[in-house]
């Protein structure tokens, strides 16, 4: 499982067809020249000529709705619920997704406190946030997303460059990364956090496993993965401390982000046009 703090890199209900999304590093300039920094031993497959997204998504809102107007009605719809599981789908959804709701909002409110402001300083910006929860699945014998029980998930550290791979720990179940609101908030004190899923030798291992020990269990990964959101009316924009320290420490980065003061809305849509979610 995988959590995405504040990131807002896709905001649907119901289902997102295969072939649909595209990866937002095969396009984007900012995102291709850290890649052309990283070590050639360090960078992620090159998917620069690769078509869309093969997985499938079923996109469900974890929101409690705003009590006033929105300016992006389109980012707040409510949710679909397919009628052959009427009588249940709404129940597992949200008992399911409110577990990883609760684990985001607490490590957004220690995050708010380590960087030396109010606790619930991202939790009130996020109170009336289309969060999203995001399962997916995909055959293993044609390609792998997401996060499972199988290998092939990597990570970056922002601060080293280096790949890593994640193994979480028996008896632990989270992953949770910062996304591009935090970074914004922040002013690039906290960086968006960079992932990919491949099919590597420990992956095609698992899988021979699975068929011996399990063989009549499809090889389907599933991943179960919750975007949170801040408000879509929510000013965004760095907060000024945190920014200052960001200047600081950045002062030796190559490319200088601007971090233009928006409504999250916005954000959020520029997000889904790079990845053709929004035309």
């Amino acid at each position: 499982m995988k959590c995405t703090m504040t990131i807002s890199c896709v905001d649907q209900v119901g289902v997102t067809l295969e072939n649909t999304e595209k990866p937002k590093c095969a396009v984007d300039e900012p995102c291709l020249r850290i890649i052309e920094r990283l070590a050639p031993s360090e960078r992620p497959l090159d998917i620069r000529g690769h078509h869309p997204d093969p997985k499938c998504r079923f996109f469900w809102k974890m929101q409690t709705p705003p009590p006033y107007p929105t300016a992006f009605p389109s980012l707040n719809m409510p949710n679909v619920i397919p009628a052959r599981f009427a009588d249940t789908w709404q129940s597992t959804l949200e008992a399911w997704g409110l577990k990883m709701k609760e684990a985001v909002e607490a490590v957004a409110r220690m995050t708010a406190t380590g960087l030396g402001l109010e606790r619930e300083a991202f939790t009130d910006a996020g109170k009336y946030g289309p969060h999203l929860l995001a399962p997916t699945a995909s055959d293993l014998i044609k390609t792998i997303h997401g996060r499972s029980r199988y290998p092939g998930l990597h990570v970056w550290a922002r601060n080293t460059g280096r790949r890593i791979p994640v193994k979480v720990p028996a008896g632990r179940y989270l992953l949770v990364q910062a996304g591009k609101q935090l970074e914004h908030l922040t002013g690039g004190l906290v960086k968006a956090g960079y992932h990919e899923v491949v099919v590597n030798d420990g992956t095609l291992g698992a899988m021979e496993r699975m068929k011996t020990q399990n063989p009549t269990r499809p090889l389907i990964r599933i991943s179960s993965t919750f975007f949170w959101h801040l408000s879509s009316d929510f000013d965004l924009k760095p907060i000024p401390q945190l920014a200052e320290a960001a200047t600081l420490r950045n002062a030796l980065e190559e490319d200088k982000v601007n971090y233009e003061p928006m409504k999250v809305g916005t954000q959020v849509e520029n997000e889904l046009k790079h990845i053709a979610l929004m035309a």
